[in-house]
């Protein structure tokens, strides 16, 4: 499939590139830029991952060298749009938090049981350290395991959820 795009260039340069996007025998991503150029490997990063996950992508090759920019995913064509969310789904893991269930002390170490989008989970959180602020209303919270848990408005919260996480706050 070939998908002209309209890119911003690192330097905010305006360039208009036609180029395929598909997946190889193996699963990988590969890229075959305007130049003919194939870049075989190449995975998306997020920008902002947390802010603005859909804007500001990179396609890296394996070195890491960024080989494309993309403005927003929803600028894509269908087929790639999927195919670029598809191998960010497996790359990325940050479950959501819906709802605190319970947590075994207001001491820490503790354990969190928590609603998320990817299912409940317990984890043990180290100290009141490991929840930051990330802008006015989102907070991101570590586990023991460096696993990252995103609450994006601590305000939606039901009541029994914010009560606890206000011990910690």
């Amino acid at each position: 499939m070939s998908i002209p795009t309209s890119m911003t260039a690192p330097n905010n340069a305006m360039m208009t590139t036609d180029f395929t996007l598909r997946r190889d025998a193996f699963g990988r991503l590969v890229l075959t830029d305007a130049a003919g150029n194939l870049h075989e490997g190449v995975a998306p990063v997020r920008a902002f991952p947390i802010g603005a996950p859909d804007d500001g992508l990179a396609l890296v090759n394996t070195d890491g060298k960024e080989v494309l920019w993309i403005d927003s995913v929803d600028d894509l064509p269908a087929e790639a749009a999927a195919l670029v969310r598809e191998e960010l789904a497996g790359r990325e893991f940050m479950p959501e938090i819906s709802r605190i269930l319970d947590v075994t002390s207001f001491a820490t170490p503790c354990t969190w049981s928590v609603e998320t989008n990817r299912g409940n989970a317990d984890f043990v959180l180290r100290g009141e350290e490991d929840i930051r602020r990330i802008g006015p209303d989102a907070l991101l919270i570590s586990d023991t395991h460096g696993i990252h848990f995103l609450i994006r408005n601590q305000y939606t919260l039901d009541k029994h959820s914010k009560k606890i996480l206000d011990r910690f706050l």
